[in-house]
């Protein structure tokens, strides 16, 4: 820590990009760099129009006896299950009853009978072995219990920095080889916290900073990305996850910030000043532009520029406040919330300023944020009460459905990379700030974090 804090702005940047670990930042030496597939069998497990099947992880072989392997066989699985789970795709044989099966002896030694008796339709066989010292190597088979064949197999070798990264891969694959579905195993949030505590620099005593950080989907492997202490806020993780873009007040104004992680370097290419405020960037989905806001023509309007602060250019320009810009999957087109109509609603407009439509029509509505393919909805946030709670408009029906009630404010929605899940803040509870998860059918509510204030989450693609 004596490092971390006595380390320059940039000197941070690098330090974060060697231990991050995230998988949509390619880290050498990390799982991700050198995972490698060996085999595949295309088998589906179960009847795509019947039941879900029930599917079984069982703590992974520790095929080498030392501390490392069998803690990491432990994690991948425990990892695993959980991730299955998440997707709602397969009904999990719950973790405690499968201690209840003798274990196999090797990667194929399966106990079909004993599988089938506890009415499991695939089970997940794993192997996790030590190469060096850095490195292991996981094996991984899915078994069909009724046809006693081997419906997927995967091998991964890799570092040991990351172990938890294993159980997110073999998570996803079994995903889209099972159920054509792309997992998000593998993705991660970006998120605003004060659970460091600490005082921001300046003259005005005990104002709490909120810095950056990221973690897994999940909300494990939480890790710092900024260090200013002054007040950064709005995080967007670009689409090859290489960069980080977000508000900072670090030079006593609000200015867009871009943190090339693996460059070790910081940029503010929308050129703030004194005078000239910048926030909210967005990525738009190639990563080549950001649409922020500014009051850089004398009113807060929606701009675009290229990651490097050329091409800048006015796209709303209306006496209202027109702020909180995202894309279009197909980086066609920007929802954005204005008051131009008396009070805040979100409205479309193609990229180029024409098209311009309004989608809400309530007392309150701010923070769009449009869903990846193949779904094509917005959700918001939109003041129910004395608090917000999420909403999504179908933009082909224009069907509202509300999927938070009340319980406390609801706000800051972003999708998942495949638009099955939204992570959101919300003070339900003991009125503190923290990240949620839940389904865009309103189902599967689950709390990400609990320590200090947590919000503004951004889910990476």
């Amino acid at each position: 820590m004596r490092l971390l804090n006595q380390c320059s702005a940039s000197c941070y940047i690098i330090l974060t990009a060697l231990w991050l670990g995230i998988a949509t930042l390619p880290l050498q030496g990390q799982p991700q760099s050198n995972l490698t597939q060996r085999s595949e069998l295309d088998l589906v497990i179960g009847d795509r129009i019947g039941a879900r099947p029930r599917f079984a992880v069982p703590n992974c072989l520790a095929l080498t006896g030392d501390t490392q392997t069998e803690d990491a066989a432990t994690t991948i699985a425990s990892v695993l299950w959980s991730d299955l789970a998440f997707e709602r795709e397969f009904l999990m044989v719950a973790r405690d009853t499968t201690s209840t099966i003798p274990a196999s002896r090797t990667l194929t030694d399966i106990p079909f009978d004993a599988w089938r008796e506890l009415g499991a339709d695939g089970v997940v066989s794993c192997s996790v072995s030590r190469v060096s010292e850095d490195e292991l190597r996981v094996q991984a088979r899915l078994f069909n219990i009724r046809s006693l064949e081997s419906a997927f197999g995967v091998e991964y070798s890799g570092s040991l920095q990351n172990v938890r990264l294993y159980g997110h891969q073999l998570a996803d694959e079994i995903h889209r080889n099972q159920t054509g579905l792309n997992g998000i195993a593998r993705s991660h949030l970006s998120f605003i916290s004060d659970r460091d505590s600490q005082s921001a620099l300046g003259l005005v005593p005990d104002r709490q900073t909120k810095e950056v950080y990221v973690a897994d989907y999940d909300g494990a492997n939480i890790r710092r990305v900024t260090v200013t202490r002054t007040l950064n806020i709005t995080p967007n993780l670009s689409p090859s996850g290489r960069s980080l873009a977000y508000t900072s007040y670090r030079s006593g104004f609000p200015d867009v910030v871009i943190s090339h992680i693996y460059e070790g370097r910081m940029d503010t290419p929308a050129g703030g000043t004194e005078r000239v405020h910048n926030w909210l960037p967005s990525f738009s989905p190639d990563g080549t532009q950001l649409a922020f806001n500014s009051n850089r023509d004398g009113n807060i309007d929606i701009y675009i520029m290229n990651v490097d602060g050329t091409g800048t250019r006015r796209l709303t320009n209306h006496p209202g406040i027109d702020t909180s810009p995202t894309w279009s999957p197909l980086g066609h087109q920007i929802a954005f919330t204005s008051d131009r109509s008396g009070s805040p609603q979100i409205y479309v407009v193609d990229i180029d300023g024409t098209g311009l439509r309004r989608i809400t029509f309530e007392s309150y509505c701010d923070r769009p944020t449009w869903s990846p393919a193949p779904y094509s909805e917005i959700a918001y946030a939109s003041r129910t009460g004395p608090g917000f709670d999420i909403k999504v408009v179908d933009l082909a029906t224009n069907e509202v459905r509300q999927l938070t009630f009340g319980q406390g404010s609801n706000e800051s929605p972003s999708y998942s990379p495949n638009g099955r899940h939204l992570a959101f803040s919300s003070s339900r509870g003991n009125g503190d700030k923290q990240i949620y998860l839940i389904g865009r059918d309103g189902r599967g509510l689950k709390k990400l974090t609990s320590r200090g204030n947590n919000e503004m989450p951004s889910w990476s693609r």
